[in-house]
Formats: structure tokens, C-alpha cells, sequence
């Protein structure tokens, strides 16, 4: 079965991204496939470079940066909803004549309609919120 995941909380304001992770690892190690996870709204913050918990904390970017690696796990984030927040990449940070930035690869900024795309090839689509 494959699996489509939207997060739309904020770690560590937020049990939503912590939830969906476990809710993740547990589907994966079932045998089943994670197609792509879609971070929206406060769920944004997830990407963020610049995160930097205690070290007794899980640090929730890197995890999904583990998940991505090791499932080839798509990490896509509303471009609107990212802006908004202040977080973007080096790319878009340019457009914008900005200096800095704080969304690197694995995750890719995206619109809406890679969230559709998504929900559509998916069996099931979970939300986290």
C-alpha cells in the first residue's frame, strides 16, 4: 500500500510532526511505501536548516532528512505557506534579494498542486495537524 503523509504542525510546538514520523516509520517497516510527505502551514518550520534542538532532543529536520535517505521519501513544502514564515532556498532567496536561507535539499519548495498530485496517486493520505 502506499502511503501519502501532510504535516501541518510545527515541531516542537506541535505532537503532529513527531506522530507522523513514528506513523511513517511503523508503515515502512511493514512493507509498505511512504510516496511523498507534504509539509504545510506551521508544518513548514520542519525544513528549517536552522532548527537546532537540545542534544537530548530529536532533531525533527534531521530525521526527515534519514527518512529521505533511507526510503527515498520525497520532502516537499508549500512554497506560500514557507515565504510567509520566512523560510526559503538559496534559490528563491535570490529572487527575493535576500542573502540568506534556511530550506536545502532533500526538502523542495512546491505548490499546491504537488500536494493534489499526491493525494491522487496515494491508497491512503494521512494528516497530521
Amino acid at each position: 500500500m502506499e502511503y501519502g503523509l501532510l504535516i501541518m504542525g510545527a515541531p516542537y510546538t506541535s505532537a503532529a510532526p513527531h506522530s507522523a514520523l513514528r506513523f511513517a516509520n511503523a508503515v515502512l517497516s511493514k512493507g509498505h511505501r511512504i510516496a511523498g510527505i507534504f509539509f504545510y502551514q506551521d508544518g513548514v518550520h520542519n525544513a528549517s536548516s536552522l532548527m537546532t534542538p537540545p542534544q537530548d532532543e530529536l532533531n525533527m529536520r534531521e530525521a526527515w532528512v534519514e527518512l529521505h535517505q533511507q526510503h527515498n521519501v520525497a520532502l516537499d513544502v508549500c512554497i506560500a505557506a514557507a515565504l510567509r514564515r520566512g523560510l526559503m532556498s538559496e534559490l528563491e532567496a535570490k529572487r527575493h534579494g535576500l542573502v540568506n536561507f534556511n530550506i536545502e535539499a532533500p526538502f523542495e519548495l512546491t505548490g499546491l498542486g504537488q500536494l493534489l498530485e499526491l493525494q491522487q496517486r496515494c491508497d491512503r493520505f494521512m494528516t497530521f495537524a
